[in-house]
């Protein structure tokens, strides 16, 4: 098993800050949730702007934000502005066992850190909205992974709140240096954003606010 694996967030993980909260524990702010965090909380190795192909849908119902939640559609058009993060691949099953409400260290981490190195393009664990791993590729030598449900077609857009877009606005920003008018250009393409969002509503909301919801 590789020692290390990038981890690539495409919501509201994109901000360290609130990424954080699933590494070392709490809640995030705006956020419903207290996280436990990782059984190993070292902070990433490495954190790195990338972009993989596809898009990013809004949908469901997100327990921490309200509104819908960002999943990965890997059959999408497009490009998707990614954050990798370099983990170990235990913290990478604590992340995602913490996506889907469950305990880290428990059986659906293990298994988790255990499948990654076959996965090959995707493996479905569940159901969950977050049980689906897709592997996007190599990065500096190490294995690309992300987290997203398995037919995105099931789902219908919803979207989401400004706390939630608040975070994922910060985390563009961060990782690839973005302006708020290109983080509004992107957001509002996707899926789900235009459904409770004009592009001049998503950029009051987002200008001069981008730093975390409240």
């Amino acid at each position: 098993m590789t020692d290390q694996v990038w981890y690539v967030a495409y919501g509201s993980n994109l901000a360290l800050e609130r990424f954080t909260c699933y590494l070392s524990g709490g809640r995030p702010r705006g956020g419903a949730r207290v996280y436990p965090g990782c059984r190993d909380r070292t902070a990433p190795a490495r954190a790195e702007g990338v972009f993989v192909p596809g898009s990013v849908v809004f949908a469901g119902a997100s327990k921490v934000w309200g509104g819908g939640s960002a999943f990965y559609d890997r059959s999408g058009p497009g490009q998707v502005a990614g954050r990798a993060y370099l983990l170990t691949p235990e913290q990478l099953g604590d992340v995602a066992a913490q996506e889907m409400w469950r305990a880290p260290g428990g059986p659906f981490a293990a298994e988790l850190a255990t499948r990654l190195p076959e996965v090959v393009e995707h493996h479905t664990m569940g159901s969950g909205r977050y049980e689906t791993v897709v592997r996007l590729g190599e990065l500096d030598g190490h294995p690309m992974y992300t987290v997203t449900h398995g037919t995105i077609t099931e789902l219908d857009p919803v979207a989401p709140t400004a706390s939630y877009l608040h975070w994922i606005a910060t985390g563009l920003t961060e990782a690839h240096g973005w302006d708020v008018e290109q983080v509004v250009d992107y957001l509002h393409a996707a899926p789900g954003v235009r459904l409770g969002w004009t592009p001049g509503a998503l950029l009051s909301a987002l200008d001069g606010g981008a730093g975390g919801g409240g």
